[in-house]
């Protein structure tokens, strides 16, 4: 059985938004003695929209990155709400941080949706 069409979108999407919402950070000036960490914690979120990416041409296919990526959107969300409850961050930091969360509930439904794909038995 094939995954819901939904699926595809849903990845497909997160995976758009998220390099829209990333990439330009890159020009963004960094805390001094930052730089390395803000501009790795960008590239290393980057390199997790491509992901995003492939599961979204073959979710079946790729339900096992699934799991993986909730934890990726659990692990900006989760301290964006955080610390803005307790003062620590802007307005906008909980916005994203909380679109992260509706993705990675959306990444939780679908892995939910989506069968494993169906593997050949060998002999």
């Amino acid at each position: 059985m094939a995954a819901p069409r939904w699926v595809s979108w849903w990845f497909r999407g997160a995976a758009v938004f998220g390099l829209i919402a990333l990439l330009p950070q890159y020009l963004l000036p960094q805390p001094t003695g930052a730089e390395l960490v803000g501009y790795g914690f960008i590239g290393t979120a980057a390199a997790f929209q491509l992901v995003f990416w492939v599961i979204g041409a073959d979710p079946s296919r790729y339900r096992t990155l699934m799991l993986p990526s909730v934890a990726e959107k659990l692990a900006f969300g989760v301290p964006a709400v955080a610390l803005f409850l307790a003062g620590k961050v802007p307005p906008p930091v909980l916005l994203f941080g909380c679109i992260d969360l509706i993705l990675g509930l959306g990444f939780l439904l679908a892995w939910r949706a989506t069968s494993p794909a169906s593997t050949m038995a060998t002999v």
